[in-house]
């Protein structure tokens, strides 16, 4: 019998899952030299590329632009796409296993961490990549609804996702009208009522999980005033020691930052506003079930025994009149 990888006996692998990580497992198993292989990938959607297609902002077009590498590693000779297929109710893992030598999963995590704080059970408590697997067309979060007719809303998280479901909260709908933003969102953004949205960071500027780009944007929007307090802005003694060592996109996302600390109302119709050192520890709900506010805990930062900086809780906390929250945790 011919050895596993050759011409003769291609080795088989299937990759459950059409996403970033699917495509680039394929993409090394091509570039095994020596190796024949033969590559089906089962996506349980219609379409392939995942978090590319259903996760990145409409209004970061370069990103996506990714997909252009998939496709060429799609067009292999030794490459098969199986979409609308979900492994596990349409076919078993067992009869995967009776057909192909290796099975890699690349599905990603399927579910969000709730926040463990009381009232996380009122509406208006929404996943942030609920949202914007909405805005992006996903087939499966499309029928959902966003109640958009409140006029405050606090994004808890500071990576870009939470970035990104802020900017496009307040971002002008006509400026979204020239994305592939899924025409049913669009027209809810043209109705919505938000007018302020709260960024809610635990940690502080140094330790911020977005990007220099992402943050940068944040100062170019239309129609927003992106503010940050300034006495959050200012670095405490640790972070102002970790810089030392920090990278230049670390010490590039410190610089804008401090720059928003600078800005002043101006009375645009959209307020943004970056907060850091908070976390939330109650959301608030009125007798409708309706989230009406937050209770947040002022942190301070601690260096662990790894030299890691993490936020703690102090005995500060204050009160913030939210109606809607969008959790990125």
């Amino acid at each position: 019998m011919s050895q596993v990888g050759s011409e003769a006996n291609p080795l088989r692998v299937a990759i459950v899952g059409a996403g970033p990580a699917g495509f680039y497992a394929a993409e090394r198993l091509f570039k095994e030299k020596g190796l024949t292989v033969q590559v089906d990938m089962f996506e349980r959607l219609p379409v392939p590329f995942g978090l590319v297609r259903f996760g990145v902002a409409p209004d970061h077009p370069k990103i996506k632009s990714v997909t252009k590498v998939f496709d060429r590693i799609a067009k292999k000779p030794g490459f098969r796409f199986f979409g609308n297929v979900d492994i596990g109710e349409d076919i078993s893992v067992e009869e995967l296993k009776q057909y192909y030598h290796q099975i890699v999963f690349t599905i990603g995590a399927p579910t969000d961490r709730n926040l463990p704080v009381p009232g996380v059970e009122f509406a208006g408590n929404y996943p942030a990549t609920e949202f914007v697997a909405w805005y992006n067309g996903h087939p499966d979060y499309r029928d959902y609804e966003f109640d958009l007719s409140k006029e405050r809303a606090a994004v808890v998280g500071i990576g870009n996702v939470a970035v990104d479901v802020a900017r496009i909260l307040v971002r002008d709908p006509d400026e979204l009208a020239k994305t592939d933003i899924a025409d049913y969102a669009l027209e809810a953004l043209r109705q919505s009522n938000i007018k302020e949205v709260y960024v809610l960071g635990r940690r502080g500027p140094a330790q911020a999980a977005f990007t220099p780009p992402e943050a940068k944007e944040l100062l170019e929007l239309n129609g927003v005033d992106t503010l940050v307090l300034p006495e959050e802005a200012e670095l405490d003694p640790l972070s102002r020691e970790s810089m030392a060592a920090a990278g230049r996109g670390v010490v590039r996302n410190v610089e804008i930052i401090q720059q928003m600390a600078q800005n002043k109302p101006t009375g645009q119709p959209h307020k943004l506003t970056i907060r850091f050192l908070v976390s939330p520890v109650e959301i608030f709900g009125n007798e409708a079930g309706e989230v009406v506010g937050m209770k947040l805990v002022k942190n301070e930062l601690y260096k662990t025994e790894s030299g890691t900086l993490r936020p703690r809780a102090t005995d500060q906390f204050e009160e913030m009149p939210v109606d809607l929250v969008f959790r990125s945790v």
